[in-house]
């Protein structure tokens, strides 16, 4: 079970009481945009996927977080997948009425410090089209770097210290 404290915002893995928001924000269609999702979830399949929210990252080969408010409203999630021994996507979505209040930048940063300090990741990556202005803002405020475009398409890296 992970859990990080921030100062505006805590991560924590996900409960089986997190189903409703996390199928209000699978389903909501104008987030499909930012995401490869193209279909609407069941509450069954999300259950199913709660079931395995709670196992290794090494098993599942991706970790995703709920972001809480200090008040423990949920304002969106944090995403690590296509997981290796040393490197991970990373993706990010906040509920519209959290955003631009510097919730993703902290979770950001939270999960970039566990992603190199615990699990010993040596590079972070994200794709971004080139016209979501705000992701690519909040990225690149967090270290990431412009690797290389394809079409609409930016890749973004980050790289542990040595």
């Amino acid at each position: 079970m992970v859990a990080l404290q921030g100062e505006l915002i805590n991560l924590r893995s996900l409960k089986f009481e997190d189903l409703a928001f996390l199928y209000s924000l699978e389903n909501n269609k104008s987030l499909w945009e930012l995401s490869q999702t193209q279909k609407t979830f069941s509450k069954e399949v999300l259950r199913n996927y709660l079931d395995t929210a709670q196992r290794d990252i090494q098993e599942t080969t991706q970790l995703r977080l709920l972001i809480i408010s200090k008040a423990n409203e949920p304002m969106g999630f944090i995403d690590l997948f296509d997981y290796t021994t040393d490197s991970a996507g990373v993706g990010v979505i906040i509920a519209k009425n959290y955003r631009r209040r510097g919730f993703a930048k902290e979770a950001l940063k939270l999960l970039n410090i566990y992603s190199f300090e615990t699990l010993n990741f040596k590079k972070l990556d994200c794709n971004i089209e080139k016209d979501n202005l705000a992701s690519i803002k909040l990225f690149t405020s967090c270290g990431f770097e412009l690797q290389r475009e394809k079409k609409e398409l930016q890749y973004f890296v980050k790289l542990a210290k040595k």
